[in-house]
């Protein structure tokens, strides 16, 4: 009898025994889906200017804190933004969350800027585990294709993607690729007044006036010199100033005399290009012919977008579309989106645009 007790008491500490170690697996599992390390880059080259000042971030020890760039997507410190928030930072280490709230009691941190420092490789980790509660509200975030996004932890450091500091602040976010700079601006309902108060922020900006305006004929031959043609070999169609996400710009459109359709949008201020279409809507294609291989599609592409390599083509398919082959391909590079269709049979470029991965 004795015997039998030993032999069911035994099987119930081996059935506990097993349900330990299970549980431990999966709290372990569950760990490490919540703190994924990852390679991004530190990107001091960048510069971040937030209704039309110059920013530079400081952690609480008065070090800077530059931005980091992971998986094509800039992220900026929490706590800084927290500061231009006008809000305290509060980090409870016990439930792993990070509070924004109140009006902040305390002055914003000041420090050295890190002129030492270089573009690199970091690892960084992806914290699922973290909550980030602004005025009593828990928020969660997501990318322009509406995937839920997490914040990232560096030098004890925690980061959040700028669409999201976009969404705290209020303001739009857009970047200019020549000069590398992220721009948040607020945006006004009304853009037609001398001046302008930004309200919470308590700042008194002024809106351009047309005097710091490139001219449209400016604009004209920046467009022109992108594509490659001559004011001679194009129709124009349009060339208008207007506003934009709070800034002006230009909206030059023209056509060749084969009917290839471009549409340019041009910094009315700097004169960069900030997107830009371009459409071979009259091209025939051919009924038969072989088709050029993948690589060949791809070193098209990439020849239109200097610098970028092999790592930035995000998408390279073959499809048919109204009787053609043809090769869709998606480049993102120095925070830029291209998309291309090639014929697949020719190699010409059939269509082609570029646009901010923010917009």
């Amino acid at each position: 009898m004795k015997t039998g007790i030993r032999r069911a008491t035994g099987r119930r500490l081996t059935a506990l025994l097993l349900c330990t170690v299970l549980l431990a697996g999966v709290l372990a599992l569950s760990a490490g889906a919540a703190n994924t390390t990852v390679t991004a880059q530190l990107s001091p080259h960048f510069t971040i200017e937030i209704d039309g000042a110059e920013k530079t971030f400081y952690d609480a020890g008065g070090n800077e804190a530059h931005p980091i760039v992971y998986n094509g997507t800039t992220y900026l410190p929490l706590r800084a933004i927290g500061e231009l928030m006008g809000k305290n930072v509060n980090w409870d280490e016990a439930n792993l969350t990070v509070t924004l709230a109140g009006s902040r009691i305390t002055a914003a941190v000041s420090g050295t800027p890190d002129t030492a420092a270089k573009k690199q490789n970091i690892s960084a980790q992806i914290r699922r585990d973290f909550t980030i509660v602004v005025d009593g509200v828990t928020r969660t975030f997501a990318d322009g294709a509406g995937n839920r996004v997490y914040p990232l932890l560096y030098n004890g450091i925690t980061y959040l993607p700028l669409r999201s500091v976009g969404e705290l602040m209020g303001d739009s976010v857009s970047f200019d690729s020549k000069t590398s700079t992220v721009i948040l601006k607020r945006d006004s309902l009304v853009t037609d007044a001398d001046s302008f108060n930004q309200g919470s922020q308590g700042s008194q900006t002024t809106t351009p006036s047309t005097d710091g305006v490139i001219s449209a004929e400016t604009a004209k031959a920046k467009a022109l010199a992108h594509a490659g043609l001559k004011a001679a070999d194009v129709t124009f169609v349009k060339s208008k100033l207007e506003w934009d996400d709070g800034r002006r710009v230009y909206d030059v459109e023209f056509y060749t005399a084969d009917y290839r359709e471009y549409d340019y949008e041009i910094d009315a201020v700097t004169g960069s290009v900030l997107s830009f279409d371009y459409d071979a809507d009259s091209y025939t294609p051919p009924s038969t012919g072989e088709r050029i291989s993948e690589a060949k599609a791809r070193s098209i592409a990439l020849a239109k977008v200097p610098g970028a390599t092999a790592s930035h083509v995000k998408k390279l398919k073959l499809d048919r579309d109204d009787g053609r082959w043809e090769y869709e391909i998606e480049i993102v590079y120095k925070e830029i989106e291209y998309d291309f269709e090639i014929d697949a049979v020719t190699g010409a470029i059939l269509s082609w645009d570029a646009e901010s991965i923010y917009d």
